[in-house]
């Protein structure tokens, strides 16, 4: 079904990216980022600037496959067309998944409901077999390879004190305003079978970890994820993170686990407004 022609139009756009070489989403001066590419190859395509707004502000080196953003556009064909347009001057590591109309009303960040990231860390499958190499060019470009075995009983264990309505401020600084108050729906650590062989002197097993909140304080999801690997290093225990997270201080975080292993995979939103399925 082609559009009616229309010189202004308010579009949403499902977005996925890979983040490595780029500093974040939010356009920056004199550096890449994903905004930028984004409202670049939109204005080449139509001929217009257009400001393009975004479900989540992902840090330097951070994925996607379920961005959200919107614009304004000027454009009088399908939508389909303008996909097509937008994605031929698009980098190779952003990709425009789907276009649609947007709803009147709608917004990425203010009307979603929820966000889902996950964080993809792989582990040797065995502590003592073979050597454990220096380099996986497969898998280092987006996961964080740990050299011994993790505790994932303990991981989730800690996990599940996150789950909840709580104060997140030794986890992460606001984006706006003064509350780190926010709603964990989901936080849980799971193993990736594969059944093919591997040639590695010691395969790796993929280890991810889900989480799904209302909403995120900057840098949330890696200083969980840094803070809940150490449980799995045997360094702290799952009552350390739930001390932490009572204490609301920033300095009981573990560091940030690095961003290369993080994916923002899903922005959900109320049902007059869930417009890519």
């Amino acid at each position: 079904m082609v559009d009616a022609p229309s010189s202004s139009r308010t579009i949403a756009a499902l977005v996925a990216y890979d983040g490595t070489d780029f500093y974040g989403f939010q356009v920056q001066d004199g550096v890449p980022t994903i905004q930028g590419a984004l409202e670049e190859a939109l204005a080449a395509c139509t001929g217009h600037f257009a400001r393009i707004a975004g479900s989540g502000r992902t840090d330097t080196g951070v994925h996607a496959r379920g961005q959200v953003v919107s614009a304004t556009v000027t454009w009088r064909h399908s939508l389909e067309a303008l996909q097509r347009a937008w994605n031929s001057h698009l980098p190779p590591a952003v990709l425009v998944r789907r276009v649609v109309a947007a709803p009147p009303g709608f917004h990425p960040r203010f009307s979603a409901t929820s966000r889902t990231y996950r964080y993809t860390v792989h582990q040797p499958v065995s502590s003592t077999e073979g050597v454990l190499l220096s380099r996986f060019p497969l898998v280092d470009r987006y996961s964080l390879v740990e050299p011994r075995p993790l505790d994932l009983a303990a991981m989730n264990q800690a996990a599940a004190h996150l789950v909840g309505e709580h104060d997140f401020a030794t986890f992460g600084q606001p984006p706006q305003g003064e509350s780190t108050v926010r709603r964990i729906f989901q936080a849980e650590w799971q193993p990736v079978h594969c059944d093919l062989p591997s040639l590695d002197p010691r395969p790796l097993q993929p280890l991810v970890f889900t989480v799904t909140a209302n909403a995120f304080l900057r840098r949330m999801v890696r200083n969980l994820v840094g803070t809940l690997l150490e449980v799995g290093r045997g360094r702290r225990s799952p009552e350390d993170v739930r001390q932490a997270l009572a204490g609301q201080q920033r300095d009981l975080s573990a560091p940030p686990a690095p961003a290369r292993g993080l994916v923002l995979e899903r922005v959900q939103y109320p049902a007059e407004f869930e417009l890519f399925g």
